[in-house]
């Protein structure tokens, strides 16, 4: 028995039960299952010309970028939050609150463009979420989140951009 199944085995017997995650899982599946994306077929290796070192190392390496680094934690216009890679639609800024955890932090995805995994590597299992399009890590997802879904989606600020409204940008100048 290698020391990932053990540690698998741990945590799903003694720290979460096994019903808890299916009912979770099945919560998630019905939010963002509205739509499906059809998955990029470019190697991750690609990506790294396409992107800065430190996004690289967080959409495809998964890495977590540090807590109150992100700009996009004080952004509070309408618009749309993307993934830095490939540039899909995954939040609307309207689902974007104050979690107070350091990361930008979202209500609820945008149906059909993220996916999720298990993810066991702090030990307790967590729900991970990644990018539709080109499977970039975006962060995880928490059930302490407001009401009424209870969902805290909690992003990589590095593994998004932001896209807002038209109207609101700064007319241009002849």
């Amino acid at each position: 028995m290698n020391r990932r199944t053990f540690l698998r085995g741990i945590s799903l017997t003694t720290i979460l039960p096994v019903t808890t995650f299916l009912t979770f899982e099945q919560l998630l599946a019905q939010a963002m299952n509205d739509a499906m994306v059809e998955r990029l077929k470019k190697p991750y290796e690609e990506w790294r010309d396409l992107v800065s070192p430190e996004a690289f190392r967080v959409l495809f390496q998964e890495h977590t970028e540090d807590p109150g680094s992100s700009e996009l934690n004080h952004e509070h216009r309408e618009g749309t939050f993307i993934c830095a890679a490939c540039y899909l639609p995954l939040f609307e800024s309207q689902y974007k609150y104050e979690s107070g955890t350091g990361w930008p932090s979202f209500t609820q995805p945008i149906s059909g463009h993220v996916g999720t995994k298990r993810d066991f590597k702090l030990i307790i299992l967590r729900i991970e979420y990644h990018c539709a399009r080109c499977g970039g890590h975006q962060g995880h997802v928490f059930k302490d989140g407001p009401p009424p879904r209870k969902e805290r989606w909690c992003n990589n600020g590095v593994a998004l951009k932001f896209v807002p409204i038209v109207d609101q940008l700064p007319a241009l100048r002849g």
